[in-house]
């Protein structure tokens, strides 16, 4: 499944979620920023991705 975002952002971003072979999920998220300022979106939000995108495939996983 992949998902566009459609906040204002200084980029396009993307999530993408697949199941492999084995079952597994795996998921992808892609930002093309625009220019210096998507750029230094990007990597201010970095770190929250972490904590953001880890508990969500969680949470997936748990239902």
């Amino acid at each position: 499944m992949l998902l566009f975002e459609e906040m204002r952002l200084p980029g396009e971003a993307w999530l993408a979620f697949e199941i492999d072979q084995d079952n597994i999920l795996h998921q992808v998220a892609t930002f093309w920023p625009k220019g210096l300022k998507g750029g230094l979106y990007w990597y201010s939000i970095l770190p929250f991705h972490y904590f953001i995108f880890g508990g969500m495939i969680r949470n997936i996983a748990k239902t």
